[in-house]
Parts: C-alpha cells; sequence; structure tokens
C-alpha cells in the first residue's frame, strides 16, 4: 500500500499536488490511499492500466478530498481491451495487468469550469463505490470499449453536465445502482450513439436532474429548453438493449423539454433501436413527461407508482410491442385538488397492451403548477392512429373531458374497463369514445359511471356515457 504522503503529497488544500499523486500511481505498488486531506491537482491523475498493472485507488472512507483546479477529468482509467465479455476474448495480459481498477471512498470536486470527475476508457471491471463527485461538468464518463462497469452506493450531486454519461460507449454489463444521482443539469443518466447491452439500474435515487438548480448560472433560454431526463437514452447511430430500471425513486420539477424516463430508439418507422428493457418497482414523478418512449420496442412498464406528469404521465410515439400492465397513475394526494396528473397517451403505435392500469386524474381538471404547458388533452387515456391495441381490465377515472379515447384506431379491443367520474363536480363528458375512420374497433363488457354532457341532453342523444361510431366493428 502506498500512502501518497510519502511519495510528497501535502494534502493541505494549498499545494499543487498533481505531480506528487502521479509519481506514486505510476512507481508504487498499485493500492493508492490518500489519508485524510484536500489534495489539490491541476491536470488529471493518469490510470494507465497497461503500463501501472493493477490498480486501487482508495480515499480512507470519504475522509479525502481530491480538487481539480484544471481542466479535464480528476481521473482517467484507459485500458486495453478490444473483445467482449466472453472469458475467450481476453488475453492474458489483460487479467495480469488491467482487471478490476477500483476507486473507493474518496470525494472529488471540481473548482474549474471544465474539470469532470472520473473518465473510462477501454477498461475491463472498472468498479466505483462510495465515491462523492460534485462540482464538476460529468460526474463519470464512459467512452470507447468497455466491459462489466459496477458504479455503486456514490453520490454524484450538483454537476453542470451530466452524472453518469455514456457515451459514444460499445459496452456490456454495466450495473448502477444504491447510489444517489441528482442536480446534475443535463441528466442523471444519460446514453448517447452507443452500443449497449445488459444494463441494469437499481435502488437508486435519481432526481431534480435539470436546469432548475443552474439557473443563476446559466440564463440563456436555450439552455433551459434543452431536453434532459433523470435516465435519458438516445441510440442516435447505436442501439441500446437487454436493460432495467427497477427499484429506484425518480422524481423531479418541471422542466419544458424534460422526462423522467426518456428513451429515444431511432429517427424513423421501422428502426426501433432501443428495446428489450423492463421498467419496474419504481416511483416515478413531476416532469413534464414522466416516461416518454419514441420508436422503441419491446418495453414492459409494470408495478410502478406514476404521478404528475405535467404533459402526460406516459406518453409512447411510434413504438411496437409496448406493455403498460398494472401501474397506479395518479397525483400526490398531499396536494389533492391542487394539481393535475395528466394521463397516457399511445400515438402511431403497434401490437400495444394496457392492461390492469389504475389511472385517476385529480380534482382541479386543469394545470394549477407554475409553468406548467397548458393541458392539451382530448381523454385521460388516448389511443391515436394506433392498430392492434388491447385496452383490458382498467379503471379510467375521473377524466377530463373523455374518459378513453380510440381516435383513427385499427384492429382494437377495449374490453372489461371502468370508467368513471367520481368527483363533485362532474367533468367526465364521455366515458369511451371511438372516432375516426379506423376499423375493427371491438368495444365491449365495460361500466361507465357518471360522464356528463357538456349540454342538457334531449330526447335521440347519443347516451354519453358510452360512445361508438358507427361502422367500427366492421371485418
Amino acid at each position: 500500500m502506498a500512502n501518497v504522503r510519502d511519495w510528497g503529497a501535502a494534502g493541505d488544500g494549498k499545494m499543487d499536488d498533481t505531480e506528487a499523486l502521479q509519481h506514486a500511481i505510476n512507481d508504487a505498488d498499485g493500492v493508492i490511499e490518500f489519508p485524510r486531506g484536500e489534495y489539490l491537482i491541476s491536470k488529471p491523475l493518469i490510470v494507465d492500466l497497461v503500463k501501472v498493472g493493477r490498480t486501487a485507488i482508495s480515499g480512507s472512507g470519504g475522509t479525502a478530498k481530491l480538487v481539480m483546479t484544471g481542466p479535464g477529468p480528476a481521473i482517467s482509467l484507459v485500458g486495453n481491451h478490444t473483445g467482449s465479455a466472453d472469458p475467450n476474448s481476453f488475453r492474458p495480459e489483460e487479467w495480469r495487468n488491467e482487471r478490476m481498477p477500483t476507486i473507493d471512498g474518496i470525494e472529488i470536486e471540481g473548482r474549474h469550469p471544465e474539470a469532470d470527475g472520473i473518465r473510462i476508457a477501454g477498461v475491463m471491471q472498472p468498479t466505483l463505490t462510495r465515491v462523492l463527485i460534485r462540482q464538476v461538468r460529468t460526474a463519470v464518463y464512459v467512452t470507447g470499449r468497455a466491459r462489466n462497469i459496477l458504479i455503486d452506493g456514490c453520490h454524484i450531486y450538483h454537476n453542470t453536465n451530466i452524472g453518469v454519461h455514456l457515451d459514444k460507449v460499445n459496452l456490456h454489463q454495466v450495473i448502477i445502482g444504491d447510489s444517489h444521482i441528482s442536480y446534475n443539469r443535463r441528466g442523471g443518466i444519460r446514453v448517447e450513439n452507443s452500443e449497449i447491452r445488459n444494463f441494469q439500474i437499481t435502488g437508486n435515487d435519481i432526481e431534480y436532474n435539470n436546469f432548475r438548480a443552474f439557473a443563476k448560472l446559466f440564463s440563456k433560454p436555450e439552455d433551459e429548453a434543452e431536453p434532459t431526463a433523470e435516465i435519458y437514452i438516445d441510440v442516435g447511430t447505436g442501439t441500446v438493449r437487454e436493460g432495467t430500471i427497477a427499484s429506484n425513486t425518480i422524481q423531479a420539477t418541471f422542466s419544458s423539454g424534460g422526462s423522467n424516463i426518456r428513451m429515444i430508439g431511432g429517427g424513423e418507422e421501422g428502426k426501433h433501436k432501443a428495446g428489450m428493457w423492463t421498467i419496474s418497482g419504481n416511483l416515478i414523478g413531476s416532469q413534464k413527461n414522466n416516461i416518454h418512449l419514441t420508436y422503441c420496442r419491446g418495453v414492459t412498464i409494470t408495478g410502478n407508482y406514476i404521478y404528475s406528469g405535467h404533459h402526460r404521465n406516459v406518453l409512447v410515439e411510434h413504438s411496437r410491442n409496448i406493455l403498460l400492465g398494472p401501474n397506479t397513475i395518479g397525483h400526490n394526494p398531499d396536494y389533492n385538488d391542487k394539481e393535475l396528473a395528466t394521463g397516457v397517451t399511445f400515438s402511431d403505435s403497434f401490437n400495444c397492451n394496457i392492461t390492469g392500469l389504475l389511472i385517476q386524474d385529480a380534482e382541479a381538471g386543469t394545470h394549477t403548477i407554475k409553468d406548467a404547458v397548458p393541458l392539451q388533452r382530448e381523454a385521460l387515456v388516448e389511443v391515436i392512429r394506433c392498430q392492434r391495441m388491447n385496452i383490458t381490465g382498467c379503471q379510467i377515472l375521473d377524466g377530463t373531458p373523455v374518459g378513453l379515447l380510440l381516435d383513427d384506431c385499427q384492429d382494437s379491443i377495449v374490453s372489461s374497463c371502468l370508467v368513471a367520474d367520481q368527483r363533485t363536480e362532474k367533468r367526465m363528458t364521455i366515458g369511451i369514445a371511438v372516432k375516426g375512420d379506423g376499423k375493427g374497433v371491438l368495444v365491449c363488457n365495460n361500466r361507465v359511471i357518471d360522464a356528463r354532457p357538456e349540454r342538457p341532453r334531449k330526447t335521440g342523444d347519443v347516451n354519453p356515457n358510452f360512445t361508438v361510431r358507427q361502422g367500427n366493428l366492421e371485418g
């Protein structure tokens, strides 16, 4: 074990310790111990695993702080792995020199506008535990080929760019767990232009990763409008599949381009390059769109509480094989009628199921949250220009103005749903509405309660509880 003080580092928060720390990394025995102190550096500490061999950096249980006063990452892990995760693809020298570099129990703070936290490139089994990274641009940046990444028990807090950024990476097996990732301006976890398989995001608190905490630093309107999310996946030139988002708290404050979970699987029909994901057992709330999927295929959303999406709680566009299963969608009952829990929209999508869903809007019927976009919807649950949709066994409560709407849909079924308005002042004018030019829509065995038409009913009017356009049972 190499105590960095023995290699000339002061750790007094005054002296530049860059040279001494790099000397210890290059020439010590591989275990780099930082005693309690504040270590100033002005250039990245390069851990070139090919040259220095297996390396562990320890901050003495979090009592040591590394302060980056220059541009670039405080620590750069560099490897040379070019294979896959298959054991047969590893070269003997990779096991001998490069496997499982660890960074544990250290704080990294930025004191330069272009300072970053940790950079990982070409590394096998990098492991970050009990690390605090704050006031940098990007806390953890991963690029190139990487395998078997573990980020566990970390605090990634108040950074001006991104918490964990997977950018232009070819990566199998990444687990981000048990961490607090919050107040990062452009997103908590962000994936761009990458090939990723086996991605687990589990047991984290991921929140407030948007512009709001940085309004004093960034004042341009375009900064606030930039799309961001707690978890943001834009495959770009790659594909992202085989993932799990489970047992997290994922919440935010409203931002104009914001989501809690945003997946973009390409920009063309048929190019569904994000999918084979499960989103389960999470608490998700208080963004413009809580879950927003575009050009995705094969996503299962079950067992979540999803609340107070100021535009939509769930918005699915141009996607296939999406299951929105038993979830509870509503609002925060502490605020009762003071907010709007907006609904679910599927548009231009195919082969999707909405089943066992419990969705209830708030008393207000209109937006009451500051800065929220005015309500633009026809129904609490909207299905627009979709084919082969199965909507079964749902409770749709307190919709405004319609409970469930199918517009220009084909070959779809609505059955065994309960649609009701429980509010003292009834706002739902139609329970279930089917309109447009779609064919082959079957609506049967549903119960609609207490819809109220917008005008007094006359003899011969359609029952407001249930409207079906003639011809929807064709073919």
